[in-house]
């Protein structure tokens, strides 16, 4: 099947045509798999769809118009009322974020302690020495002074989790910059808990060119130069 490697991106499947060559054609949203409820996401058009393969089938038929253009995934989940994010919240927000990555790194390293495979061995030396000093604040929810409290305090165990998200997010290129679409996944399935994202990664672009660089991301979350 000449289809079986070749690649298409999102929205588009592979078609053979009369002669038996390979390109990508708009996938139909109406031929998707049916899925289950909690597979719908919500466009930016604030219009619920089934899944993403109705989502990104329905921007590529839109291609080169200004309402594809405009068409991306906002957040996993049927659409429902994001509240507004207010100056305050958006100021403690990279406080409750810093904590979360550093938690999901010591779960990770928790899970290869039986088993490698989540963390490179690289990753997990570095995680090691957090993970060792990381017995002061047990997950879940914290009060703003104590998180602020402990960044300053144990500054050195914020850095590395901040980077590693980084480098998790920005593969499609390698290229030390955040589009749109890498931050996608992080993004979207964070924006029902925590809707102060949006706003958060747009003001991290400080020069408005629609990319996030690492100096910019680390600037954000108060990591030093």
């Amino acid at each position: 099947d000449p289809c079986r490697n070749f690649h298409c991106k999102k929205g588009k499947v592979c078609h053979l045509d009369t002669k038996g060559k390979p390109s990508c054609i708009c996938q139909d949203p109406a031929a998707c798999p049916s899925t289950k409820d909690y597979e719908h996401v919500c466009g930016t058009d604030n219009k619920t769809y089934d899944g993403t393969c109705q989502l990104f089938g329905t921007k590529c038929q839109l291609e080169g118009t200004k309402l594809g253009r405009q068409l991306h995934l906002d957040y996993m989940g049927s659409c429902k009322y994001i509240p507004q994010c207010t100056d305050y919240e958006v100021d403690q927000f990279p406080l409750r974020m810093r904590d979360w990555l550093k938690n999901i790194l010591m779960q990770y390293y928790e899970r290869d302690l039986g088993t490698a495979g989540l963390l490179t061995e690289k990753q997990r030396s570095k995680v090691k020495k957090i993970y060792q000093d990381d017995k002061r604040l047990v997950a879940g929810e914290h009060a703003v002074e104590l998180l602020l409290h402990d960044f300053e305090k144990n500054y050195h165990m914020y850095v590395y989790p901040v980077h590693w998200q980084f480098h998790q997010l920005d593969q499609h290129p390698v290229d030390r910059l955040l589009t749109h679409s890498e931050l996608a996944p992080l993004r979207a399935s964070l924006v029902p808990m925590e809707h102060c994202i949006t706003r958060f990664f747009q003001e991290c672009d400080g020069d408005q060119d629609k990319l996030i660089a690492l100096k910019e991301w680390c600037h954000c979350f108060g990591i030093k130069e």
